[in-house]
């Protein structure tokens, strides 16, 4: 993107340190540059519905779990996303707050690189019928909800049965969540612009049991088995959760949507790894 003038929304949580100050100075950086700039919080309640037909640039201010519901919301309409950090690990929200003056005056000229990243169109299936719809940038988890944990989930890839798995639960990533609770439970680090989702057991009981890289146009379904020992819970992106029942199928595919993010070159995902993960490369890495 590079234009003169155009309209942006700061979704910002102000929660964080500093998102009140911040996001009216990036008000000012825009108007002054003839933007027209509107400010939306919710401060730890980042759920609700907010419109952005019309807008050109979506400005994220907080950490991750703001980047998560700014982009699945920007992704409805294709607006690209700018993600400023006030947290603290931030693999995705990039731009530190000390530096945001500069790289949005790069992202205004058309200076980034605008990633284009698969997110997730999950559905919940009872007896045959859809009841729930969700999309996530990062990952769905079908978990238990009690103090047991462990819970019984059938899988299978497009049809083809992996087997029956008694675990804490499931986890399917995006390559762009690979670096979030996936890479905790001992998941693969992707390539955030690849196409591809990765399905990872938590914690299994069987210890052969290991995570899976499947193609993006797969379509993983998590079957939840009878005779629970606890209830079990689908969560999204870590911010929005959903009950579950004995005989409900969660069905994982990728969504028709993108979610447009601007990072700062097309290696800089490497970097903040390295500098993320305290890689060194030497014998104490």
């Amino acid at each position: 993107m590079s234009q003169a003038k155009g309209r942006a929304v700061i979704i910002a949580n102000f929660l964080k340190d500093d998102a009140d100050r911040l996001s009216r100075d990036i008000s000012s950086f825009l108007c002054e540059r003839g933007w027209d700039a509107a400010i939306y919080s919710s401060p730890g309640k980042l759920h609700e519905p907010i419109d952005l037909a019309g807008v050109d640039l979506v400005i994220s201010l907080g950490g991750d779990g703001t980047v998560l519901y700014a982009a699945r919301r920007a992704a409805a309409d294709a607006v690209p996303v700018f993600p400023v950090n006030l947290g603290s690990l931030g693999f995705i929200a990039w731009v530190r707050k000390n530096e945001w003056k500069q790289r949005l005056d790069d992202c205004l000229s058309g200076k980034l690189h605008l990633s284009e990243r698969i997110m997730l169109d999950i559905e919940v299936v009872r007896e045959g019928i859809r009841i729930a719809r969700f999309q996530a940038l990062n990952d769905g988890v079908v978990s238990g909800n009690g103090t047991a944990k462990i819970v019984s989930l059938s899988m299978n890839v497009s049809g083809a049965p992996l087997g029956t798995y008694r675990s804490d639960g499931v986890i399917v990533s995006t390559p762009t969540g690979s670096t979030a609770y996936s890479l905790a439970a001992g998941g693969p680090i992707l390539d955030p612009d690849m196409d591809a989702m990765i399905f990872n057991p938590i914690c299994p009981f069987t210890l052969s049991n290991r995570p899976l890289v499947v193609p993006g146009n797969e379509c993983l379904e998590a079957y939840v088995e009878h005779k629970q020992r606890e209830s079990i819970i689908l969560t999204v992106d870590g911010q929005e959760s959903f009950p579950l029942t004995e005989g409900d199928r969660v069905c994982f595919r990728r969504d028709v949507r993108r979610a447009r993010l601007y990072c700062a070159a097309r290696g800089s995902f490497y970097q903040v790894l390295r500098a993320k993960l305290n890689w060194s490369g030497g014998p104490d890495a």
